[in-house]
């Protein structure tokens, strides 16, 4: 049987396991108070336990491995981190273990009391090769109500984690929510295809003179176009001279440099999503508003969401796609499903640091919002589905690949609410 150390980690978490006449490796006896809080840092497995050892009450930390001689491989007898461990609790005892001066730590060896129908469920569950994930076949079995919780706390984390890239962001431009809105809003208007040619277009120029460009639609046109090298070589097109010239204008103007902006692709995109589509809306969208990032953080509504942010191209782009080449008259607008993707990309995680920046935890109104969105579609979305697990609106879609990317492909069964369900059946 292939068993993890995750194993272990879950059964002493739950104490899942006889805990009656529990005995070390030399006979004394073994009562556990408080099992601990579980590390997700360095050191040991758990912090703060407390466990009766011969009668005598220990307050300390609980260190983890498959194998007792484990402790040595990974160097602890040797780390000041593990000189407070009170119990080594393991599957195999095939050494003794002393701490970092020299005095033996009791090793409780939890292989004798484990069942073996859990022994059984663990190995069904993460195990068996399957098509899409380990519980496909069991996930319909987990009520609905413990599917709405877990799915809920996902998507929270999902929105903590994309906190962390927002943080980073605020550092770098001394907290200004406004210059950090201007950079996601830039990468996500760039999608998979040109995301990150955006972000650096955005990086090299400093926010400052995008504020002092609002209201100037054409100026901030032609410096997003610009820096993405759109005006490179000769076209005999009157717009495109005009900008081309603005731009160099505002490029000496501003001393602003092109070298370490990543060249736009238009390969593979449907004409709606050509960077020359979405810089002008983008352009479009700061010309309008010069409190954009207030605005967005006031608004509460779906319906307002689409208010600031119905916004279209310049009047050139209603019958082009690129410079020179007439198309179809038609008004180029921000699209529902684009509106949503922004939403769920950029205002909703931004609105959410934003929140806990100030202090604020009343997470209802975005938990709210999202569910009142349209979800995503692609592959990973598709396997749940299949699976027989409802996919109705944008949390459950986010919440569902952040299932997918952080529990089902690495195999943390132990670590999911519903695997621990279908382990404890």
């Amino acid at each position: 049987m292939v068993m993890k150390e995750d194993f272990l980690h879950y059964v002493w978490k739950h104490q899942a396991f006889n805990t009656l006449n529990l005995k070390s490796t030399v006979g004394e006896s073994v009562q556990v108070v408080y099992p601990g809080v579980f590390n997700t840092n360095a050191g040991p497995d758990f912090l703060q336990a407390k466990v009766y050892i011969n009668g005598v009450l220990w307050a300390g930390h609980v260190e983890m491995h498959l194998k007792a001689s484990s402790w040595y491989q990974h160097g602890h007898q040797n780390d000041e981190n593990y000189k407070n461990v009170i119990l080594h609790v393991v599957w195999e005892a095939d050494s003794e273990v002393y701490t970092t001066g020299k005095t033996p730590i009791p090793t409780l060896e939890l292989q004798p009391f484990v069942s073996q129908g859990l022994l059984s469920r663990y190995q069904e569950l993460v195990n068996q090769p399957l098509s899409f994930i380990n519980c496909e076949k069991d996930c319909t079995s987990v009520s609905p109500f413990i599917w709405e919780n877990w799915l809920e706390k996902l998507y929270i984390e999902r929105l903590e984690a994309k906190c962390i890239s927002i943080e980073s962001q605020l550092n770098e431009t001394q907290n200004d929510w406004e210059a950090v809105l201007f950079l996601m809003l830039m990468k996500n208007f760039g999608l998979k295809v040109n995301g990150q040619s955006f972000e650096s277009i955005a990086q090299n120029v400093p926010f400052q003179v995008v504020r002092k460009l609002n209201g100037n639609q054409m100026a901030l046109e032609a410096l997003f176009l610009g820096l993405g090298s759109l005006f490179d070589g000769e076209i005999d097109d009157p717009y495109f001279n005009s900008l081309k010239k603005e731009f160099i204008y505002l490029k000496n103007k501003f001393g602003l440099s092109q070298e370490f902006v990543k060249p736009v692709q238009f390969f593979r995109l449907r004409p709606a999503n050509f960077p020359t589509i979405r810089l002008s809306q983008l352009a479009m969208l700061y010309a309008n508003s010069n409190t954009l990032f207030s605005e967005l953080m006031k608004t509460e509504t779906l319906e307002g969401y689409y208010r600031i942010l119905n916004v279209k191209t310049s009047s050139y782009w209603e019958s082009h796609y690129n410079f020179g080449k007439k198309s179809v008259q038609q008004p180029k607008h921000l699209t529902k499903s684009f509106l949503h993707l922004l939403l769920i990309n950029t205002m909703l995680p931004l609105k959410f640091a934003y929140m806990r920046h100030t202090g604020s935890n009343e997470t209802d109104g975005i938990l709210s919002l999202v569910k009142s969105i349209l979800p995503e579609a692609n592959t990973v979305l598709n396997g749940y589905k299949k699976a027989g697990l409802p996919v109705e609106n944008a949390l459950k879609s986010q919440a569902f690949l952040q299932l997918y990317n952080r529990y089902c492909t690495k195999n943390k069964c132990l670590q999911c609410e519903v695997g621990n369900v279908l382990l404890r059946k």
